[in-house]
């Protein structure tokens, strides 16, 4: 995944942050904690709040003492996001900066539905981590770039060949775990340069097109009444019934029940 979280005890005392492959962004979760930090050569103080949160770029570490037990919620980001990102703003390939004791409204939104994700079981699938692990690369290069860089606006949308072509590979495997990097490599464009051409082109983010796919093929399934909610859930690519339940009365505003019980020739059964 693009983006994978969890949430982790913070030991008192001393301790240095693990060193990862990845990009970690520690979501302080709680009451306020009085620490001291080390990063490079220079220590300071601070009290870590709820919503708060530090980046440790990829194989670094950054040293802390914690004067009582605390928990974060460590969002990591593969570099190669980060990287591309990068490129697909005009940024270059800068390095990642370090930072302690940021608050972002946007990062907290992303870090708190990666957290109920996590909670529920990744409902939305790997496509929905991926979009928020896209969404959480552009927020964190605008918090280190230039204005400039992040000024310019994606003004074209996915050509119709392209588009029909993740349209078509979308319906033939809506059953399937599908990933943002999938979808992109089916258009033939990277996943920072797909996700706003696709949008450009069909008015809501891929993965919400998906979901609606999904909640469409559920639906007409239910209203020819031939097959189990069970199976019916996993051909529309959801992991489970009360999955299918939640997506359909988010989208449409009506149950799996109320959906089964309409005739046949409700006229919105004509929508493809």
């Amino acid at each position: 995944m693009l983006l994978e979280t969890h949430t982790s005890p913070v030991p008192v005392g001393l301790f240095d942050s693990p060193l990862s492959d990845r990009h970690v962004l520690c979501l302080h979760l709680g009451d306020p904690v009085p620490v001291s930090y080390r990063a490079g050569r220079h220590e300071r103080r601070g009290v870590r709040l709820h919503g708060q949160f530090c980046v440790v770029p990829a194989h670094s570490t950054t040293r802390w003492i914690v004067s009582k037990p605390a928990i974060s919620l460590l969002l990591s980001l593969s570099p190669s996001l980060w990287q591309e990102t990068a490129e697909t703003m005009g940024a270059g390939r800068p390095d990642l900066a370090q930072s302690i004791h940021i608050r972002d409204a946007q990062i907290e939104r992303i870090g708190w539905m990666m957290q109920a994700e996590q909670h529920d079981g990744y409902p939305g699938g790997r496509l929905f981590a991926d979009s928020l692990g896209s969404a959480l690369a552009i927020r964190l290069l605008a918090l280190q770039s230039p204005a400039k860089v992040l000024a310019a606006k994606h003004s074209r949308a996915l050509p119709a060949w392209r588009l029909r072509r993740v349209i078509e590979y979308v319906e033939a495997h809506l059953d399937e775990e599908l990933t943002l990097v999938e979808l992109a490599n089916v258009a033939g464009f990277s996943v920072s340069h797909f996700k706003p051409l696709f949008k450009q082109a069909v008015g809501v983010p891929v993965h919400r097109f998906v979901l609606e796919r999904r909640v469409e093929r559920a639906r007409l399934r239910l209203m020819e009444g031939k097959q189990s909610r069970t199976n019916i859930a996993l051909e529309a690519g959801f992991t489970h019934p009360s999955h299918m339940a939640r997506s359909m009365r988010r989208v449409l505003g009506l149950s799996p029940s109320q959906i089964a019980t309409r005739p046949c020739a409700d006229p919105d059964s004509s929508r493809n």
